[in-house]
């Protein structure tokens, strides 16, 4: 089964005693965790279940940060299914919930996904954008992925873009 089963049986034990006792405070986050757990099983369908009541959770509770990591997440989720423009919308409305917020790190994350999924679509262009503001505010904050960003950039701009 592997750490990802194992952690599966967890947080379904976690969601199940903090819905016994009546603690929803972190039912999101047990969510949104079994969400990454299928995920890394491939079972990308079952980890949009979970990520989709995780969003749900966030929006009633008003959690901006928790939304924008969702939404990164379901990003992710469906850009890993090949639904490349659904995983940008995704990508876009996470990015500007962590703009409006403050979160540097997640606006930077939301960008770099949003960048792979541009150029997958063939807009090299736009997903050159993309990774460029995404690379500053990792260098802002000091982020050691910056340089992940930096070799993809200098790739696609030493690179014609594939059709």
């Amino acid at each position: 089964m592997g750490d990802a089963g194992k952690a599966i049986e967890y947080y379904k034990q976690a969601l199940a005693i903090n819905r016994e006792i009546g603690d929803n405070r972190n039912e999101g986050v047990w969510q949104s965790n079994l969400g990454n757990a299928y995920a890394t099983l491939g079972e990308t369908r079952k980890a949009i279940d979970y990520y989709e009541q995780a969003l749900k959770i966030a929006l009633e509770r008003g959690d901006r940060r928790g939304e924008g990591a969702v939404l990164g997440n379901l990003g992710s989720a469906y850009y890993s299914l090949g639904e490349t423009r659904k995983a940008i919308d995704y990508y876009e409305h996470a990015q500007a919930i962590f703009r409006e917020i403050g979160d540097r790190r997640g606006e930077g994350d939301s960008l770099c996904n949003m960048s792979l999924a541009l150029d997958q679509l063939g807009d090299r262009a736009h997903a050159i954008e993309c990774a460029k503001v995404a690379l500053k505010i990792r260098e802002d904050i000091e982020d050691p992925r910056a340089e992940t960003i930096r070799r993809k950039l200098q790739e696609w701009e030493s690179q014609p873009q594939k059709q």
